[in-house]
């Protein structure tokens, strides 16, 4: 509990904004929240996030992952999740670390330690683990390195490999093997995924996807599914609908123009999707986000 407080104060102490703080270390960002929140959609990518203060609930489709102090989450590939912070307030505010996966410094330790355990089964990409002693060490000394920014060149890279090899031997460690292997099923899977992100606003054939994942039509369904909770089409339909919403309340787009923007032929099927992801039309769902100044994904994962 002791080095939970000591977490707590660090970050408490280098998180000066509301929501997403970046930091001279590289893949590490603090989260500051002052308040719960409403249910926010955000594209979560590769990360853990470790809360030192507050709790947290993150949504998959219908996978729920509620975590705290004694909890992380991981996520292994990108996929699109509802974050919602449930515990803080000014008094004592949530704060958390977290860290973005880098598959290449994986991928390096990888070939360090060895790696002879076998493949374990494509799972989903999000998952929740206690928070070990080493782990919370490694992470209280990553944080601590703020403090003195000189060392950062010469430790911070040292530090951030000891928290990533803390995991790797611990309970997410076949997660994270399977992240570094291009040709792991959830490397497969990451292709699919790559892929629809970069080509989201055209519609494309499942055969053509499978192609790219290099794995047939049924697998690809039933592991994409595995991993995201969600069909390739419902995760297209997720990154569309979450674009044009950026579009609408960032660039003051119109919602014909945001609809048409990321793909969508018809105005009336746009307008009916975006509704059942966000509760409420594009048009009344800005004009609520602009009057709480939420910003979208700000606070999440």
């Amino acid at each position: 509990m002791e080095r939970l407080k000591e977490l707590t104060v660090l970050i408490d102490r280098f998180s000066m904004e509301e929501g997403v703080n970046d930091t001279p270390i590289s893949n590490l960002k603090l989260i500051r929240g002052t308040a719960p929140t409403s249910q926010v959609h955000a594209l979560m990518e590769p990360t853990i996030c470790l809360i030192a203060q507050g709790k947290k609930r993150t949504m998959m489709g219908d996978q729920v992952f509620e975590y705290d102090g004694s909890k992380y989450l991981i996520a292994s590939v990108d996929v699109p999740i509802v974050g919602q912070i449930l515990e803080a307030s000014d008094e004592r505010p949530y704060l958390c670390l977290r860290v973005d996966l880098d598959r290449k410094m994986l991928a390096e330790m990888l070939l360090e330690i060895g790696d002879s355990a076998p493949e374990a089964p494509c799972g989903a990409s999000l998952a929740v683990s206690d928070v070990t002693p080493d782990l919370l060490d490694a992470a209280i000394r990553l944080v601590r390195l703020l403090e003195t920014p000189n060392d950062i060149p010469v430790l911070g890279k040292l530090v951030m490999r000891e928290l990533i090899y803390r995991l790797l031997v611990g309970e997410q460690g076949a997660r994270l093997r399977q992240m570094a292997h291009g040709e792991s099923r959830l490397g497969q899977i990451n292709r699919a995924i790559i892929w629809i992100k970069e080509n989201f606003r055209e519609s494309f054939a499942i055969e053509t996807l499978a192609n790219e994942a290099r794995m047939s039509a049924s697998a690809l369904h039933q592991h994409f599914k595995q991993v995201t909770a969600m069909s390739p089409l419902q995760y297209q339909k997720q990154m569309r609908l979450q674009e044009a919403r950026r579009l609408i309340l960032v660039e003051a787009m119109d919602a014909a123009s945001a609809s048409h923007a990321v793909g969508y032929e018809s105005p009336s099927q746009f307008s009916r999707e975006y509704r059942r992801l966000f509760g409420a039309p594009p048009v009344r769902d800005a004009a609520r986000l602009r009057e709480s100044a939420t910003l979208i994904g700000a606070e999440a994962p």
